[in-house]
This record gives C-alpha cells, sequence and structure tokens, in this order.
C-alpha cells in the first residue's frame, strides 16, 4: 500500500509540474532518455564568425560541427553580428528563442565604440521546431537606463514564483567616468516586450561583471535551488533558493587555476545520464574556446575539476560564449536532418563558363571573379517539397533560398509556407545542352527550367538552344 501510495505522490507531483511550468525550463534540462546536445555559439571575430553556429554532441563533452560548420543563422537587423546567443525552451516544449549580443567587433565597430555607445538592443530569433526560424527582431533592453551605454552577454531563465522568463544581461553604466558592466533583469514572456529593467547584480566598487549564467539544480542535489557563475575578475560561484532572491557567495575556480584572466562566457551543461556537471569556459585570454570543467556538485568549489587530457574534443571550430539544451529524440533527429553536412557547391554557366550563379543585394545572377565567393556557394538541399527533389540554401545567408516569383529569382528567407516550398523546389535533371551537366526543372511550373538571360536568373520554358544553353549548368565545387 505504501508502494502504491508513494507512486501515485510522485503522479501527482508531476502533473502539478506540468500545470505550473516546471518542466522543460532550465539551461542544464537532462534526462537519460534524452540522446544529445545542440550548443549554439559563435565562433571569432569579424561578419561571419559573429553570427550563429551549431554544434551537436551525444555526451556532452565531444561535439560535431552542425551544417558543415557553417553558420546556421545571419543576423539582418542592428549592426549585422551577433554574440553570446543563449538558446531558451518554452516551459512546454512549443517554442524556442534565440537571444544574442547584437555586436559586430572589426565590422563597422570598434570595442571601444561598443562599451561607450553600442546598440542598447538584443537580437532575438523565435521557432517551434529548433529549425524553422522567425526573422530576427531587435529588443530594447537598455534603452531605459539612465546612462546605459550598451546591452550584452543576455540569457534568460524560466521563473516559476511568477510565471515568466528572468531576461538578464550586462550594461556598462559608467561610475566617476569609469567603464562599469553590471548585470540588469527584466521579465518577460514573449521577448518581444519587458518590463522595466532593474538592476540584478552589482559588485562593489570599480569592479565590472558581465556574463553571468543560472543553472537550476534538482531536488536534493546541493545546498541551493539554483547556482550562477559570473565572469567579474574571478569565475565567481553563488548560490540562492528564488531567482531574484538573495544570492550567497560559494567561491571562485581559482584553486583550479582559472580567473577571469583566463576564461570567461560561463556555459553550464548537466550530463543526462548521471550527477555530474560541466561548467564550460571560454579560454578568450589564449584564443582556444571552451574548456569543460567538470562537478558533482556545482553549490560546492571542492568538486570542481579540470578534465584529463584528451577526454574532450570541441570540434572543428572554435566555440565561443554560447549555451546548451538538451535535445529530446524528436528534436535531435531534426536539428540533425535539418543542419546535415551538406557540401557547398556552385552552379557554374554551360555557356558562359567564367560565370556562376550568385546573388547580389539577394537578386540573383550569374556573373566573373564573384567576391565574397560566399556569394556564389550554395547547399542543394532535400527538396523543400517533394521526393527527389533539391532546393538551393546560400551559404553565407542560412534560411535564405533561390525562389522564383513571377518568373524572376531572387534570394528569399523562408517563411515555411507552402507556396515558398513549392517555389524554391527543383528536379535535377541532365543537362538540356550537355547531358554530363544539370538542370533545375521547376517543381511548381514542370514546363519551366531555371536559366540566365541577360544574366539574370529567370524560370522560363525552353524552346531552342539557346535556352538550352542558358538552363544548363555544372554543380561544382
Amino acid at each position: 500500500m505504501s508502494v502504491v501510495l508513494s507512486r501515485l505522490a510522485a503522479m501527482l507531483v508531476a502533473v502539478a509540474l506540468v500545470l505550473t511550468g516546471q518542466v522543460l525550463t532550465a539551461p542544464d534540462r537532462a534526462a537519460a532518455a534524452d540522446p544529445g546536445y545542440l550548443m549554439t555559439h559563435f565562433i571569432g571575430e569579424g561578419a561571419t564568425g559573429q553570427q550563429i553556429y551549431f554544434s551537436h554532441s551525444t555526451d556532452g563533452l565531444h561535439w560535431n560541427d552542425l551544417n558543415g560548420g557553417g553558420m546556421t543563422l545571419r543576423s539582418t537587423v542592428g549592426t549585422r553580428g551577433v554574440r553570446d546567443p543563449a538558446l531558451v525552451r518554452s516551459p512546454d516544449g512549443g517554442k524556442y528563442w534565440i537571444i544574442a549580443t547584437d555586436l559586430c567587433i572589426d565590422c563597422g565597430q570598434t570595442w571601444s565604440q561598443a562599451i561607450n555607445d553600442g546598440s542598447r538592443n538584443l537580437v532575438v530569433w523565435e521557432s517551434r521546431d529548433l529549425v524553422t526560424w522567425s526573422q530576427p527582431w531587435l529588443l530594447n533592453v537598455a534603452g531605459a537606463i539612465p546612462d546605459g551605454r550598451n546591452a550584452w552577454a543576455p540569457e534568460a531563465i524560466w521563473n516559476p514564483a511568477t510565471n515568466d522568463y528572468v531576461l538578464y544581461w550586462a550594461t556598462n553604466v559608467p561610475q566617476n567616468g569609469a567603464t562599469k558592466h553590471r548585470i540588469f533583469y527584466a521579465r518577460t514572456s514573449d521577448f518581444r516586450s519587458i518590463t522595466t529593467p532593474q538592476t540584478y547584480i552589482e559588485r562593489p566598487g570599480t569592479q565590472e561583471i558581465i556574463d553571468t549564467q543560472i543553472v537550476e539544480m534538482p531536488a536534493g542535489v546541493g545546498a541551493h535551488r539554483y547556482v550562477r557563475a559570473s565572469g567579474d575578475g574571478q569565475i565567481t560561484l553563488e548560490g540562492s533558493n528564488s531567482i531574484l532572491g538573495t544570492w550567497t557567495t560559494i567561491g571562485n575556480l581559482s584553486g583550479i587555476g582559472l580567473t577571469g584572466a583566463q576564461v570567461e562566457g560561463p556555459m553550464w551543461m548537466k550530463l543526462r545520464d548521471r550527477n555530474e556537471w560541466t561548467l564550460y569556459l571560454d579560454q578568450y585570454s589564449s584564443g582556444r574556446g571552451y574548456l569543460p570543467v567538470l562537478t558533482t556538485d556545482p553549490t560546492s568549489t571542492s568538486t570542481y575539476r579540470l578534465p584529463a587530457s584528451g577526454s574532450y574534443d570541441l570540434g572543428g571550430t572554435k566555440k565561443r560564449h554560447g549555451s546548451i539544451l538538451t535535445l529530446t529524440a524528436a528534436e535531435q533527429s531534426r536539428v540533425l536532418t535539418r543542419y546535415a553536412n551538406t557540401p557547398a557547391n556552385r552552379l557554374q554557366s554551360f555557356n558562359f563558363q567564367d560565370r556562376y550563379v550568385r546573388h547580389a543585394d539577394f537578386d540573383a545572377r550569374i556573373d566573373p571573379n564573384v567576391s565574397p565567393v560566399d556569394d556564389s556557394r550554395f547547399r542543394l538541399r532535400p527538396g523543400l517539397t517533394g521526393s527527389g527533389t533539391v532546393s538551393f540554401e546560400s551559404v553565407n545567408f542560412p534560411g535564405y533560398f533561390l525562389r522564383h516569383s513571377t518568373y524572376d529569382f531572387q534570394l528569399v528567407y523562408n517563411d515555411g509556407t507552402a507556396q515558398f516550398a513549392a517555389d524554391a523546389t527543383f528536379h535535377k535533371v541532365a543537362g538540356l545542352a550537355d547531358a554530363g551537366w544539370s538542370s533545375f526543372q521547376s517543381y511548381n511550373h514542370p514546363d519551366r527550367y531555371l536559366r540566365h538571360y541577360a544574366y539574370q536568373l529567370r524560370l522560363d520554358p525552353i524552346t531552342n538552344a539557346t535556352g538550352r544553353g542558358d538552363a544548363t549548368f555544372r554543380v561544382t565545387s
């Protein structure tokens, strides 16, 4: 009888957690049945390095670059660069957001400008499946902070006490003429509007704090329900039983030789198959990207240890300041299918062999000497609709596909509609002018083919030898 009652009690607790939104909420969500992890991160400086990249792992310590190591999302708003992305899942698992710093160093902005007169916005994307993402939008978080100069390193965690998210980030509010970043927070339910920002973490005197990330602890583990790691000259650990309550200092990682002079960008991850956590730290001073630090109890500094040599592998790209989401089997299947490592190719014109299909200001044409060359590189994805078909996704504007509209071609962001899918899908057939090359027949206008005319891409019926040459291409690397 006692066994039955205990099982019933457990079921009632589980139901209560679902009803109050206390599931799928923490950055470290992990269950043994969940097969893997998704990391979102940026990889370095410049316009392409400061974008959204995805990597995958089955054990949390060995990572594979997704999408051929290429970016998975590109910001087209604000500074047109992003850093420090955080990946957030809704309590019911029905929505996901990526929130990131609107910052592009060395592509129009210096560090001094970014610190003293930077963007007050964050960049946000939304998805219902982790693979089809909205266009990015700007969320002004620091504009209402008196003398707030920027908005950096955003994070968000579901707060069951208020039934919404605590969104927190760093803003420089100078003190006595000197730079001083502190952590501010606001509440939000949709990452489109926020409450008035409030100070969340401020260190004494001139000490700055920029990076912080919170992990929620399972019941019965450790001395606190929440632990946060912050970059404030050290990697300082603090604990609390309430996200917006009082936090107690636990200690720092100087005992294992890690301070804020070597590492930043703390990123938590719970290992799914055991009571062990990884705190990833970005080795910014040596330019080596993430290093995993292991612990069996985030609330106790004595349990933190450096990994054995050769026990981890971060993959081919440098991983910098991001976040990790544990994937269910369905999520993992979608992510690995969408961001498969499809090679990047070019489409060479048959009758103008010095010219390649490219996008220019989102118009599609053929040109010689394309610069940057990525404007002429596409991933031939399985067709967005129709078996045995292909769609052309831009390498440097991921999510954008070659699409016809009124028989003219442009590079357009996939809006997820059936009409878009049909307009961006083609049958790859033997070249109309040379069977050793290829031609691309429209999925929804099968009497028409992709061709160039006056160097512009069009969708036309092909009726003569000139048209056959115009509609024939070589798929080449």
